[in-house]
C-alpha cells in the first residue's frame, strides 16, 4: 500500500496525492518566502517513483538538513541529490541568505519503523553525539538560540558572528577563533558543509552549524540556560 505523504510549514497542512509532485520554494506549491531572493524558485519536490515518495534537491546552489526528527539520522541533501522518505516524520532544514526555514514531512505507514532498545525506551538517544566544552556549546547556543525559541515549524534568522559574540560578550576575535574550533571538530566527525573554501562564506557556515547542531539535538532548548553562565577559564 502507497504511504499517504503531508507537509506541515508554519501550522499549514498540505496533503500530497498519489502520483502527484509536490514542489517547494520561493514560487512554488509551497511558497516559504515569496520575498526572500537568496531562496530557489524551485527548489525541493517531493515525487512518487514506483510506489515509494522520495526529496529530491531540484535547486543548483542551496542544500538542506534531513533528519528523521529525533536526531537518529542526518544527511545533507546536495542539489541533484534525493533521498527516500521512508520515516513517519521527516525533518527538513535549509538556510536561505539570513533566514532558515524548517518544515516536517509525515508519512502514514512509513517503510521504516525505529525501535527503542533497552537502554533508550523513549529512542531519545543521540546516535553520533559529539562531546562540547562549555564554551563550544555556548556558541552554538548563540546561534541556534532563534530557531530552539521557535516552537514548531517556520523560519527564523541566524545571528551574524558580531550579534552571537555580543549576546555572550565575547570579543569577536574570541568568538571567531571558538567558531573554527568547533567546525573542525565536527568536520573531523564527518559533518559536511562546515569547511571554509572558496566561494564558501562564513555566514553559510554558520547556518549548518544550526541546522545540525538543533536537528542532531546536539543542543536543545533546555541547553539555553547555559548562555548567561559565564566561563571561569579558557577551555577550547
Amino acid at each position: 500500500m502507497t504511504a499517504t505523504i503531508s507537509v506541515e510549514f508554519c501550522g499549514e497542512w498540505y496533503r500530497i496525492e498519489e502520483g502527484q509532485d509536490f514542489v517547494i520554494g520561493r514560487d512554488a506549491d509551497l511558497s516559504v518566502d515569496e520575498d526572500n531572493p537568496f531562496l530557489h524558485r524551485r527548489f525541493l519536490t517531493i515525487t512518487q517513483v514506483e510506489g515509494m515518495w522520495w526529496l529530491v534537491n531540484i535547486g543548483t546552489r542551496l542544500s538542506a538538513t534531513i533528519t528523521d526528527g529525533v536526531g537518529a539520522m542526518q544527511a545533507w541533501l546536495a542539489p541533484g541529490a534525493r533521498l527516500p522518505l521512508v520515516f513517519d516524520v521527516t525533518k527538513v532544514v535549509f538556510t536561505a541568505g539570513p533566514t532558515t526555514y524548517d518544515l516536517a514531512v509525515h508519512t502514514e505507514s512509513p517503510s521504516f519503523e525505529r525501535t527503542a532498545g533497552p537502554d533508550d525506551p523513549l529512542g531519545e538517544t543521540t546516535v553520533g553525539a559529539v562531546p562540547l566544552t562549555l564554551s563550544q556549546k555556548q556558541l552554538i547556543l548563540s546561534l541556534a538560540e532563534p530557531l530552539l525559541l521557535r516552537e514548531g515549524s517556520g523560519m527564523s534568522a541566524v545571528p551574524t558572528s558580531a550579534q552571537a559574540a555580543q549576546r555572550l560578550g565575547w570579543a569577536l576575535t574570541k568568538f571567531n577563533r571558538k567558531l573554527d574550533n568547533v567546525c573542525d571538530k565536527l568536520d573531523r566527525q564527518g559533518v559536511r558543509g562546515l569547511r571554509g573554501g572558496p566561494g564558501k562564506l562564513a555566514s553559510n557556515r554558520r547556518a549548518r552549524l544550526v541546522e545540525h547542531a538543533v536537528f542532531s539535538r546536539l543542543v536543545t532548548s533546555e541547553d539555553l540556560p547555559l548562555l548567561d553562565r559565564r566561563e571561569d577559564a579558557e577551555d577550547d
